[in-house]
């Protein structure tokens, strides 16, 4: 699906250039005074890129912004408490892709234009799958809904490969997995260095399944037949399935880690680092771990594309992306507040402050630029660029949380070889009906494997 603006948005985009003058260089004086208010954010690789924008902000604006920071888990945890309460501690929810679901099914938060009918999403802003739409009634990303976050970090995976390894052996930059097999089995030399390691454990939130997921999806399946559309049969045992996790499981054996089964992002990151692999599909807030002489032995040798796809479909990274939502119990002054920053976050000049503090930006303009890209510390934008309208959302509801546990656990048995892969499909097909069946969705099974 593309992510680029659709006609609504390219009618507004002058008004949104408009509104961004505002947050030029100088223009503090301009600036609106707003009452103080908290973001509550996790402690991600990319937090201190967001931590300058912040302070950029309040330096530009003159307006305070406190910072909440937590792990993973702790961040998750006070957000659910927070939009439960009667008055709602935290004004502006960073959600992570997994679970930010929970917020709109539950009505916790404020649609963005019920604060401030004039705001308009930039038109350079990616969307990511329509994921920051909302439309109640039908249970889905339909951009035609209602504007329910901006976002405000675009984590999806990424080919890293050895650029030097590539110019040794004359590799072409692979396009399809087969072609990426290919590659990963001439680099391939273990002990020494693997062709290319995978994230095969089972993880919390999600390793195995957000490693195959883009294999899933550029195959042909899906976890539902028509989620879109509200058909939630489960449909994660078709062939076009096997034969994803089937080549998954090959490229393990054939150019992979001999323990696949357990491997989580940090040996993924670790193996990468160390120079021990050869390729590896990380998202991108690792790159700056993997180009920083104090913490890799690889730097300036990695470089970044496009996931692959099969031969006869598109490519599909899946998101594992941040949007910032305002909840609707706390007071409109701070919901003001925390908007006006989202106005300021989204404007191309922030963007690009959002990206020298280290942090991915989110606008195709600033991701696109050429004067940008030649800097070689930037050479993953391009394929970050390339990404874009590609990109594809694991689930839209909120019971993804229980699903994902079920695909961690059959899917890392496939991995480590305690199921086959026609067993572990029908398995999490079996229980990911159930679970959809006891809440009370539109759902259904195809035939078993």
């Amino acid at each position: 699906m593309s992510q680029g603006p659709n006609r609504r948005e390219m009618l507004v985009g002058a008004g949104a250039a408009v509104s961004a003058l505002a947050w030029t260089p100088g223009a503090r004086a301009q600036a609106a005074r707003r009452a103080p208010f908290t973001i509550v954010i996790n402690n991600s690789p990319w937090f201190d890129g967001f931590r300058g924008a912040v302070e950029a902000y309040e330096k530009e604006s003159g307006n305070k912004v406190n910072l909440d920071v937590n792990p993973f888990g702790g961040s998750l945890e006070k957000q659910r408490a927070s939009v439960r309460a009667r008055d709602g501690q935290f004004d502006l929810l960073i959600m992570n892709g997994l679970y930010y679901q929970e917020m709109y099914h539950g009505g916790f938060l404020t649609p963005i234009n019920d604060i401030d009918p004039a705001f308009r999403l930039d038109p350079q802003m990616i969307r990511y799958d329509n994921t920051v739409y909302w439309n109640a009634a039908a249970k889905s990303h339909d951009p035609s809904g209602k504007l329910m976050s901006v976002p405000v970090n675009g984590n999806i995976p990424l080919l890293l490969y050895r650029a030097d390894l590539y110019e040794e052996h004359k590799l072409k930059v692979p396009e399809t997995w087969d072609q990426l097999l290919e590659n990963a089995k001439k680099l391939h030399n273990p002990p020494r260095i693997y062709g290319i390691v995978q994230r095969g454990a089972r993880g919390a939130p999600n390793d195995v399944s957000y490693d195959w997921w883009p294999y899933l999806y550029s195959h042909g399946g899906s976890l539902f037949r028509d989620e879109p559309k509200g058909d939630y049969t489960i449909t994660i045992n078709s062939p076009q399935a096997k034969e994803a996790l089937d080549f998954y499981i090959r490229m393990a054996k054939e150019a992979g880690h001999p323990q696949t089964g357990g491997l989580a992002q940090a040996q993924i990151i670790q193996n990468l680092a160390t120079g021990r692999a050869a390729h590896a599909m990380l998202v991108i807030a690792a790159w700056s771990q993997l180009d920083d002489p104090t913490k890799s032995a690889v730097v300036g040798k990695l470089n970044a594309a496009r996931v692959p796809g099969s031969a006869n479909g598109k490519p599909a990274p899946v998101l594992g992306h941040w949007l910032a939502g305002i909840p609707k119990n706390v007071p409109r002054p701070r919901q003001e507040a925390a908007l006006a920053f989202l106005n300021w976050f989204q404007t191309r000049d922030a963007q690009l402050k959002y990206m020298a503090a280290g942090a991915p930006p989110v606008r195709q303009d600033v991701l696109s630029d050429a004067g940008l890209m030649r800097e070689p510390k930037n050479r993953w934008m391009g394929a970050m660029a390339q990404s874009s309208e590609f990109v594809k959302l694991m689930w839209s509801v909120p019971e993804g949380a229980q699903i994902g546990d079920v695909l961690e656990l059959r899917l890392n048995q496939a991995v480590i070889g305690e199921l086959t892969t026609t067993r572990a499909l029908n398995a999490i097909a079996e229980e990911s009906h159930t679970i959809m069946e006891r809440a009370g969705y539109r759902t259904g099974k195809i035939a078993a494997l």
